[in-house]
């Protein structure tokens, strides 16, 4: 057990799902959530999430991978996952770093987002990428 978010113990090897269930992930998190932020891209600010990262070895789907499905725009470099049955965004591989996910804080198990207190917002709209 690593740190806490409220009264949730954020673990090394820390489960998260989607709304029904159907996706579930296993994230190596030594060090807690990192860097939780929101973004205000176009896509970003529809869906609202706070997200956190992971390196890509630091992400494992372990049920759900036939449920998954992929969303990509604009320069097409983003990999946007989430759940074919209830909707829910689950991860994304990151445009600005796609050595890493970027992982729903929302969909940790256990942890309620909103105990995270005071999130910084990203500038999505002028992506460093785009420069």
């Amino acid at each position: 057990m690593i740190r806490n978010v409220g009264n949730t113990e954020i673990r090394l090897k820390h489960k998260a799902t989607c709304h029904c269930g159907a996706v579930e992930l296993e994230l190596t998190l030594p060090n807690g959530i990192e860097n939780p932020r929101r973004c205000d891209c176009s896509l970003c600010r529809r869906k609202g999430a706070i997200v956190a990262s992971v390196s890509l070895d630091g992400l494992r789907v372990v049920k759900g991978e036939d449920v998954l499905r992929l969303y990509q725009f604009k320069t097409m470099t983003a990999k946007h996952y989430f759940c074919a049955n209830c909707g829910i965004y689950t991860h994304h591989q990151r445009r600005s770093d796609p050595n890493e996910y970027g992982y729903n804080v929302g969909c940790l198990e256990g942890v309620n987002p909103f105990e995270l207190g005071e999130v910084a917002v990203s500038d999505g709209v002028n992506h460093p990428a785009d420069r």
